[in-house]
């Protein structure tokens, strides 16, 4: 085999091998399409999961009014938080504690205050989240290898990307003039087709990758216990500060919506999403909702008794680089803006699923038909006699 024959029989070798990786490119895009859509596929297939009106009038609760409601049902119950989700049309969940010491979610209709049911330990939202994250390979020790395996995939899709836009010679025509041949062949359409969609899914691959180039950054560091967080530490509430009744009893904490109207007296524009409980007696009301920037959530600890604000971690409290990696998340997942959000960020998401399966036959065809031409030349070339060996008829003499 010529020096020219065996540097092509690698590059078929190589062609080959780059196959598994673009493969698992593709599933790991159409878990993550799942994964935006999955609260809302959750919600289609189980009814307590959604938030029925009983009258066209009726106001949501407050999460007062949810919590006295949750506690006359079940009085045994211990109730750790309660989160209000961004969607009218969902539930409210809530952690609770039972005496036997098991902590499932429950679902809460926010008209009602009515426990509707509970939520699997592993539903179908976590499972795609898992799946598409980290490959359901568990946390042991730090992150899990199939968070770094997934993450690591953001390199190699923003140096397609880069390197297709360099490839493309003026692609903006393509905004300009789409071009998508439906007549010409199989080979001509998924050319085009990938083309196309490239162009014109640019910021949500380079969202996509960037983000997931960052989810392998945030592992490194949190594996090697570095933190760029400057969230403050936030104390317990002193014993002396713990009011006492008269036989030296601790006194009922403050309303939880006592608790918020001083949180968003202090903060006006906050939107308190969830509220935690206090867990022993010197522990704040932690609560917290996304504000004026959509991609990040602001909390304040509240104390129970006095209704003081005394810890605050707001947009404006953090640095540059927080406010940067914060938003890498709401960004990757399209979580941040409604039913509208999610549907462009899955739309996208079968935009980039197809570009990649799209990408995975124009190149398996070319390299399955370079993979045959060169099989055929070297049978060609072994058939072929040498220029030492004897003819038929010098051979009979």
């Amino acid at each position: 085999m010529s020096k020219k024959s065996r540097s092509k029989l690698w590059f078929l070798v190589h062609s080959w091998l780059a196959l598994p990786i673009w493969f698992f490119v593709l599933i790991v895009c159409v878990t993550g399409t799942l994964a935006v859509l999955s609260q809302e596929i959750v919600w289609l297939a189980n009814p307590d999961v959604r938030a029925s009106k009983p009258s066209d009038d009726s106001p949501l609760l407050s999460y007062q009014q949810i919590y006295d409601a949750m506690l006359k049902a079940e009085p045994e119950l211990a109730v750790n938080y309660i989160s209000r989700p961004g969607e009218d049309h969902f539930a409210l969940t809530a952690s609770v504690t039972y005496p036997d010491g098991t902590s499932p979610i429950l679902y809460v209709n926010p008209y009602t205050g009515v426990i509707q049911g509970k939520s699997p330990t592993f539903d179908f939202e976590a499972f795609t989240r898992a799946l598409h994250g980290w490959w359901l390979v568990p946390f042991t020790n730090g992150y899990s290898w199939g968070w770094y395996l997934v993450s690591l995939l953001g390199l190699p899709m923003l140096l397609s990307l880069i390197t297709g836009l360099v490839v493309y010679k003026r692609f903006w025509k393509g905004f300009l003039k789409p071009t998508l041949r439906l007549r010409q062949g199989a080979r001509i359409f998924w050319g085009d087709f990938h083309r196309l969609s490239g162009i014109w899914s640019i910021w949500f691959i380079a969202t996509i990758s960037i983000t997931g180039i960052w989810f392998l950054i945030q592992a490194i560091l949190a594996d090697n216990h570095v933190t760029i967080s400057s969230e403050p530490i936030v104390p317990a509430i002193a014993r002396e500060d713990v009011p006492r009744t008269a036989n030296g009893e601790i006194p009922p904490r403050l309303s939880l919506d006592d608790a918020e109207r001083a949180a968003m007296q202090q903060f006006p524009g906050l939107e308190v999403s969830f509220i935690s409980m206090p867990g022993n007696a010197y522990a704040h009301y932690y609560m917290g909702g996304r504000g004026w920037y959509p991609l990040m959530f602001e909390t304040v600890n509240v104390n129970p008794f006095n209704s003081k604000v005394e810890a605050s971690f707001m947009v404006g409290d953090r640095s540059t680089l927080e406010f940067v990696t914060e938003s890498m998340r709401p960004l990757h997942t399209g979580d941040f803006g409604g039913l509208w959000v999610k549907l462009i960020w899955a739309f996208f998401g079968i935009l980039l699923c197809m570009m990649v399966f799209s990408g995975l036959l124009i190149w398996t065809k070319r390299t399955a038909q370079a993979t045959a031409a060169a099989l055929k030349r070297e049978s060609r070339v072994s058939r072929q006699p040498t220029e030492t060996s004897p003819s038929p008829s010098e051979a009979s003499l």
